[in-house]
């Protein structure tokens, strides 16, 4: 295997099926029907072969909880260097774009493997510290009642999305990082499509509109961090830059470049609000149909954190995730050569019935709904998982409180953006009733 040092590398072919593997010829990710409800074709799949390849997608799909975990928890077999890849060969278009000299981020975090991933986390796990979680706290509070206020004073019905759930985790990341508020527009246009050059099947003029929005943004981010080199201020950006000055030289173990400063930047600023969006919006579709939940939540609004749990559980908005092997090994009695693409099926991983008592049961009271699969396990486990937990909690303890008869539009035709991972519908119409004060 390649050292696989860039951030995005696309495969030049699909993998073709380790030999002895079952076999699933008529399913992917991206079918119609898997993407509007993927929960019992998921389950299915689990109980007819927890290990088996599809063609379409050109990976081995794993689909139980143990079989996660030991891939989760053996990086060294496992690798985590293909999760910002594209799936499928990209156009030689697209390749033109992205082959510009000077677009040249590298892989950091997510898809960076040992022992260079834990160095660089070092340095992103302080980023997410208690202190700074706790100075984002009011900010967050504050800018999601604004968007609330906006959203009433619109008046019954609006559209969540717009309204709410993508412009508030956007900020709330861009702040993060130090971005200011006059860039929210520009850098949320070229963040729209990331979804589909990694994790869809986007046509080949669609991968060169998304590869030019893609080489926009990476320019924005490297001259955003050149700006900070000079003007330090109380954000991530300035810390990871102070951690740079301190020890800037990544191959005595210890040290942070200067160009993984900028991809750290680059990769924070769109893995930190798409997938917040979606989870944003799948609490609501859990909680709103099944009043019971939502009056409780709205005469307890402690329960708003069980609330997003279950619903990482159940409607999680991360329904996958990818590996490659490093060497030749066997995973649920499925021989698999070097270099096998794995599919890790969070969707069926996280209703298996011998886990979770009733998995196809929403329950805001469920015991221990946090032994989902969600945000990763090991040393990948999603570094942002507080940040996110945070504005989902926040936004539901503002909503419950507001407007207790919120409830959906009825027959609404939910859609969802075709990709493999990332899930929540592309818009959600909700009412309410009265004048809210």
């Amino acid at each position: 295997m390649s050292e696989h040092s860039s951030y995005h590398e696309a495969p030049d072919t699909l993998a073709t099926p380790p030999p002895g593997c079952p076999m699933h010829a008529n399913w992917s990710p991206l079918d119609d029907d898997y993407l509007v409800d993927p929960y019992p074709i998921a389950n299915a799949l689990r109980d007819e072969h927890p290990v088996f390849y599809a063609p379409d997608l050109g990976h081995v799909v794993v689909t139980r909880m143990e079989d996660i975990d030991e891939v989760f928890m053996n990086p060294d077999v496992y690798a985590s260097t293909n999760v910002q890849d594209p799936i499928y060969p990209l156009a030689d278009e697209a390749a033109a774009v992205l082959a510009t000299p000077d677009f040249n981020p590298v892989a950091v975090m997510s898809n960076k493997p040992e022992p260079d991933h834990g160095r660089i986390r070092v340095y992103t796990r302080q980023g997410f510290s208690n202190r700074r979680l706790k100075s984002l706290e009011g900010y967050m509070r504050d800018r999601a009642t604004v968007l609330l206020d906006q959203m009433v004073a619109n008046g019954s019905p609006a559209e969540f999305v717009k309204a709410l759930a993508f412009p508030l985790p956007a900020e709330i990341v861009f702040r993060f990082l130090g971005f200011p508020p006059e860039d929210d527009v520009m850098v949320k246009s070229w963040c729209a499509n990331r979804r589909a050059f990694s994790w869809g099947m986007p046509t080949a003029e669609e991968q060169v509109e998304i590869a030019e929005g893609m080489v926009s943004y990476w320019r924005y981010c490297r001259d955003f961090v050149a700006q900070r080199r000079d003007e330090r201020t109380d954000d991530f950006t300035s810390e990871l830059l102070d951690a740079h000055d301190a020890d800037p030289d990544p191959t005595n173990g210890t040290g942070l470049s200067y160009q993984e400063v900028e991809s750290i930047v680059y990769g924070f600023s769109f893995a930190g609000h798409d997938p917040v969006t979606a989870l944003l919006c799948n609490t609501l579709l859990c909680l709103l149909p099944r009043r019971d939940q939502w009056d409780a939540l709205c005469a307890d609004p402690s329960l708003a954190a069980a609330a997003v749990e279950e619903t990482l559980r159940y409607e999680s908005s991360q329904i996958s995730w990818r590996r490659v092997t490093t060497q030749d090994t066997t995973l649920g009695g499925i021989d698999l050569p070097a270099g096998t693409r794995l599919y890790l099926n969070f969707a069926s991983a996280n209703h298996q019935p011998d886990l979770f008592e009733n998995p196809e049961t929403f329950d805001i009271h469920r015991h221990r709904p946090n032994r989902h699969i969600s945000f990763g396990k090991g040393i990948h486990f999603c570094v942002g998982n507080g940040l996110a937990r945070m504005e989902a909690r926040i936004a539901l303890e503002l909503l419950s409180q507001r407007l207790p008869s919120l409830r959906l539009v009825e027959d609404q035709q939910l859609t969802y953006f075709p990709n493999i991972t990332f899930r929540g519908p592309d818009a959600l119409h909700l009412e309410w009733e009265g004048d809210p004060a």
